[in-house]
This record gives structure tokens, sequence and C-alpha cells, in this order.
């Protein structure tokens, strides 16, 4: 496994983690699954482009 691959994988950890659909995160909104979706797709795009 390379490096990216892992960090794909914790950042879809996190973002799955930060969905707010339990009790005690639902006054967050979509604010911390939507700031690690952002940087997901940058790593995925980053990537495909074979910078990363």
């Amino acid at each position: 496994m390379t490096i990216s691959t892992i960090l794909i994988i914790i950042l879809i950890l996190l973002v799955i983690g930060a969905v707010p659909a339990w009790p005690y995160s639902r006054s967050w909104g979509a604010f911390p699954s939507g700031i690690l979706g952002v940087v997901l797709v940058i790593v995925l795009v980053l990537m495909l482009m074979r910078v990363f």
C-alpha cells in the first residue's frame, strides 16, 4: 500500500465519522463532513494528476 492509498482510506473514514447522523452532532450541521469531503476530493484529484 502506498501512502496515498492509506491517506484516502483515513479521509473516507473521517468523512463517515463526521456525518451529522448522531444526536450529539446534529447541531454541527454539514460543516465537518463538508470540509473533510473537500479535502478528500482535492487529494483524489492530486492522485489522478500523479502529483501526490
